[in-house]
Parts: C-alpha cells; structure tokens; sequence
C-alpha cells in the first residue's frame, strides 16, 4: 500500500509552483517585497480556504468513483483535475464576466488584469443565481442520499430515518427543493424572485439530466460488455462528478473575490487547494477509507446540504465562507470521531 505521503508528491509539487507564481504576480503588481509577501500570504489562505470547502466533495468524489472502471477513475483524476483548476477556477468567472458585461473573452482577460475592481463587481453581481443554480443543484445531491430506501446505515438516527421515510414518496427531493424555492422567492425583493427561480430551476434540471444520463449509460454498460459501452456508462459518472465539482467550486470562487480581485491570484490559490482534494480523493478510494468509517460519508453529506442551505440563504444575508468551511469541517470531524468510537464498540463486542 501507498505511504501517506506518497500522496502529497503532486500537491506539494503544484504548491510550490503556485507560491513561485504567485510572488512573481507581487511584485509584477506592487514592485515590493511586501507586495509580494501579501501575495504569497493570500495564495495559502485560498488554498486552506478551497480545502475546508471542499474536503466533503473529496468524500462524495471517492464515493462515487468505486462504482467506476479503473479507466474512469483515472481520467477523472487527470482530465477532472484539469477542468476543475482551469474550468471552474478561470474559465468559469471570465465566463460571468463575457455574459454579465457582454464583451468578447479576450475583453474579460484584459479586465480582469487591468481593472480587478470592475471585474470583481460584475462577478458579484452575478451572485444571486449561482447561489441559486448551486444551492439547488447540491440540495438535490443530498437529499438523494438520505431519501434513498436502500441506505441501511443512519448516523443521526430519528433525523435519518425520517428522511428516508420521506423517500418512499417518488420525487419527494424535487418537491421539497421546489418548496424551499417559492419560500425565497416570496422572501426575495422584487426584482431578483425571477432571476432567482429561474436560476433555481435550471439547478434541479441539471442534476435530473445528469442522474438520468447516469442511469441511463449503467443500464448499457450493465446490458452489455462491449468496450464502447463500458465507456459510456463510465461517461455518465463522470460528467455527474464534473457537474458537482461545479457547484462546490461556486462558493469558493465567490468567496476568493472577498480576499483579492486579481484572478490569476485567485486561480493560483484556489487550484493548490483543488490539487490537495484530488489527492484526498485518490487516497480514500485506494485505502477503502469510507468503508472503513461508517459515518463519514454521512457527514459529507450532511455538510453539503447545510453548504446548500446557506447559498439559498447568502442571496438575502451574507455568511463569510469562513463559517461556511468550518461547518462543514465540523460535521465532517464528528462524524469521523464517531466512527472511531463505533469501530472500538464494535471491535469490543466481537471480542
């Protein structure tokens, strides 16, 4: 087996080109050395900010990538890690930028890194349906694990139970997102309901779409053995994992912009802590770890659906992200250290 460290190889080597680059863009920008200790300084703290962000969708990630080929696995890890960084991290906010602007990609560049100010403005902008499209999207991925009527184990036991009670009612997830929609959107200021509910909407279909390719191409695969049938059915997990990794990254992307407004900084910071979660994933699937700790899926999943509660609830009142990441890590310990002590009690009574 991998020694732990083995693990950290590409990530240490990434951050070290990261801090590279990132004192260079200090001093390129302020031409001082506290200029570019600033640099340095906030690059570290996007990177711890992505990580506490994101370690549960590194949970979620490794959850889903037992159920693919070894060759899925491994372009999702390669391929994947090149969408999240470059996708998500850069082309996704210049992307806001050319729609909310209207001007050419090339325009959002030059506006990026000649008047951060601007560029930060129109990505702010552009908050309130993301956090809609996001905080629907990631609703519905956790509600489908707890409305799931074959998921034998419960952590929080009457809450879990409940909810997979709720489950037995078809589509029951989309009704209570939809609810949870027209609740903020009766709360909303006129003027952003619409923007919201549509953006909301358009979160519930992309997930809809996503499951429903997925399950589609499992059948195929499972229907056949043929190579290019494998390779559909291993597409579908993909692009559900590509889809996910998306809505995470929404939130750390927003919350960079309140720590700096340069993005090429923002994208240095954030694709460091995004290569440590690719890693993070890598290790819990070849170590087994989630079946080793019966809880800590549970907490992954019950961190995503407070992260999606409060980007609903970040379109009305604003949380700092920090909050955000230590709820989440918060859940994520807990349940840890209760599958800790499950595993002594268990290991005790065998005994």
């Amino acid at each position: 087996m991998r020694s732990s460290l083995s693990y950290l190889r590409w990530p240490l080597i990434v951050t070290f080109a990261g801090i590279v680059l990132a004192g260079w863009l200090g001093l390129r920008y302020t031409g001082t050395t506290g200029g570019m200790l600033s640099f340095l300084m906030i690059a570290v703290v996007l990177a711890i900010l992505e990580i506490s962000l994101s370690f549960d969708n590194a949970i979620v990630n490794a959850n889903k990538l037992k159920e693919m080929t070894p060759e899925w696995q491994r372009r999702f890890l390669t391929w994947g890690i090149l969408i999240a960084v470059f996708g998500m991290r850069i082309v996704f906010p210049l992307l806001i930028v050319v729609i909310a602007a209207r001007i050419g990609p090339w325009a959002a560049v030059e506006l990026a890194a000649t008047n951060p100010e601007e560029y930060s403005r129109l990505i702010g902008e552009a908050h309130l349906p993301i956090a809609a499209f996001g905080g629907a999207f990631l609703m519905l991925v956790a509600l489908t694990f707890f409305f799931d009527q074959g998921k034998e184990v419960d952590w929080i036991g009457k809450i879990e139970r409940a909810l997979r009670r709720c489950g037995s009612v078809r589509g029951m997830e989309v009704g209570f997102v939809l609810i949870i929609i027209l609740v903020f959107v009766w709360l909303l200021p006129v003027g952003d309901e619409q923007v919201f509910m549509f953006s909301g909407i358009w979160g519930i279909v992309t997930f809809l779409a996503v499951d429903a390719l997925g399950h589609v191409l499992d059948r195929w695969g499972k229907a056949q053995e043929a190579s290019h049938t494998a390779a559909q059915a291993g597409l579908g997990g993909f692009l559900y994992l590509e889809v996910l990794d998306a809505s995470f990254s929404f939130d750390g992307v927003i919350g960079a912009f309140a720590l700096t407004q340069n993005l090429f900084l923002i994208a240095i910071g954030l694709g460091i802590g995004a290569m440590y979660v690719r890693s993070m994933t890598v290790m819990l699937v070849e170590r087994g770890t989630l079946a080793e700790f019966r809880y800590l899926e549970h907490g992954a999943f019950w961190s995503i659906l407070i992260l999606s509660i409060i980007m609903f609830g970040q379109t009305m009142w604003h949380l700092p992200e920090v909050v955000t990441g230590l709820l989440g890590a918060t859940f994520i310990a807990t349940a840890f250290i209760n599958s800790v002590m499950w595993n002594r009690r268990h290991r005790g009574a065998v005994e």
